[in-house]
C-alpha cells in the first residue's frame, strides 16, 4: 500500500501532467497543502522531496516552490562528428550558420549564448599520457558554456585540449575571442593542416560534484555524464581531447550502429 507521502506526491504529480500546474506556478504553502491534504507538515514535505527529485519542482529561495519549466533536450548521436567532418571545407558564411550544439538541439543560433575562456597549463600526467608528450608539456587549455538564452544552466560544461605548439601554428586558434568558431574544432585543426581520421568517447555516469550540481542546476539525485573525447590525426596522434560533463535529466545519447549484410 503506497504511503501518505506517495499519494500526495502521486496527486501533485498527475496535476503537473494534466497541465493543471503549468511551468513556473507556484505551489501552495507547506502549511496550505498539510491543510488541504489533512497530513503534517514532515510529510507534505517528503512529498515536495520525492518531486523534487524527479525533476517536477523547484524550490527557489525565499520565494517557495515552483513548478520547474521543461529545460531544452540535447540529443547527441554519434552521426555529429562526420556531419562536422563534412563542413570542415565549407565556406565560412555557411559554417557560422549552424554548429553542433544547434544540431543536437533543434536551436537557431540567435537562441544561443556562447561563452570561452582560454588558458596556458601544463600537461598533468593524465593528459600526458593521453596525448603521449611529457608532462608539462605546454598547452591551450579551452573552457566552453553555451546556453539557451531562454535558460541559465548551460547544456554542458566542457574542457578541451590542444598542444599549443599545435594550435600556435595558427595564432588565430589562441585567441578566445574568435569564439564561436564557424566550423567547431575540426575547422580549428584544418587550419593547421590536420584531418581527423576518428574520434573515441568513452562515456560514464556518476553523481555530480556540488560545484557541478550548481551550474547545471540540477534536480537533486540527478546523475551526470562525463564524456571523454579522443580525436586522432590521420597519422593516429592524438591531436584533441575533450572532457564533457552532461546533465542527466535532460541529456539523450543515441548510438547508431550500422551493420553489413550477409
Amino acid at each position: 500500500m503506497a504511503k501518505a507521502y506517495e499519494r500526495i506526491a502521486d496527486d501533485i504529480r498527475q496535476s503537473i501532467r494534466a497541465g493543471q500546474r503549468k511551468p513556473g506556478d507556484r505551489l501552495p504553502s507547506e502549511d496550505a497543502l498539510a491543510t488541504q491534504y489533512r497530513r503534517s507538515v514532515p510529510t507534505i514535505r517528503e512529498a515536495l522531496r520525492v518531486l523534487a527529485t524527479e525533476g517536477l519542482i523547484e524550490k527557489q529561495h525565499g520565494r517557495g516552490t515552483f513548478v520547474r519549466r521543461p529545460r531544452t533536450r540535447v540529443l547527441r548521436d554519434n552521426l555529429r562528428h562526420q556531419w562536422e567532418k563534412d563542413r570542415v571545407k565549407e565556406p565560412v558564411e555557411r559554417r557560422a550558420t549552424t554548429g553542433a550544439t544547434e544540431r543536437d538541439t533543434g536551436l537557431e543560433v540567435d537562441d544561443l549564448v556562447f561563452r570561452a575562456s582560454y588558458r596556458e597549463v601544463g600537461a598533468s600526467e593524465g593528459i600526458a599520457e593521453a596525448f603521449g608528450i611529457p608532462v608539462g608539456t605546454l598547452m591551450l587549455e579551452r573552457t566552453y558554456r553555451t546556453r539557451y538564452a531562454a535558460e541559465t544552466a548551460p547544456f554542458a560544461l566542457v574542457t578541451s585540449y590542444l598542444v599549443h605548439g599545435v594550435a600556435a601554428g595558427n595564432p588565430e586558434l589562441l585567441d578566445e575571442a574568435k569564439e564561436p568558431w564557424p566550423g567547431g574544432t575540426q575547422n580549428q585543426l584544418y587550419t593547421v593542416g590536420i584531418e581527423l581520421d576518428r574520434i573515441e568517447e568513452r562515456v560514464t555516469a556518476r553523481p555530480p560534484t556540488p560545484e557541478e550540481a550548481e551550474e547545471l542546476e540540477l534536480p537533486p539525485g540527478t546523475a551526470v555524464f562525463v564524456l571523454r573525447k579522443t580525436s586522432y590525426d590521420t597519422d593516429d596522434r592524438v591531436v584533441e581531447l575533450s572532457d564533457v560533463t552532461l546533465p542527466g535529466d535532460r541529456t539523450e545519447l543515441r548510438f547508431t550502429t550500422s551493420l553489413e549484410r550477409w
